[in-house]
């Protein structure tokens, strides 16, 4: 399965750790991992994949020379926030991870195209599917 993460561009430790190792867990799953290729949850979620083995695409807002250093396949947008669309688009399932309004359009975005989204970041919005962990978030994937 393609599984977007979605998350803030900039965020603490705590939540950095966190996402390294949801994507770790992705990739042991053997899906593909999908973010907006940029830094901070997108960043470290692709690191843990790519420790782990796994394939990493970025959909990117701008041009393909922005994205993070764990980014296999990055895909220059040139359409600014816009690319969500393209992000939830290209997902089979979301995990929403600890953001702001960004997060939030791909959440609304995701549950309008009716996609699975799994909440790990206490984002409490209607229509997500709880998880506490990151193993349990990747089990949610296909139950």
């Amino acid at each position: 399965m393609q599984v977007a993460v979605i998350g803030a561009g900039e965020c603490g430790e705590e939540q950095l750790v966190l996402a390294k190792e949801l994507g770790k867990q992705i990739a042991q799953a053997g899906h593909v991992l999908l973010t907006g290729g940029l830094g901070g949850v997108m960043e470290a979620v692709s690191e843990g994949a790519k420790e782990a083995g796994g394939i990493t695409i970025g959909i990117l807002p701008g041009e393909k020379e922005t994205h993070n250093p764990y980014v296999d396949i990055p895909i220059a947008t040139g359409m600014g926030h816009a690319r969500n669309v393209i992000l939830v688009r290209s997902a089979d399932v979301v995990i929403a991870l600890y953001g702001l309004y960004g997060t939030l359009s791909e959440i609304a975005l995701a549950l309008k195209m009716e996609r699975k989204v799994i909440d790990l970041g206490g984002s409490n919005f209607a229509g997500t599917i709880k998880a506490q962990t990151p193993e349990e978030a990747v089990k949610l994937i296909e139950g």
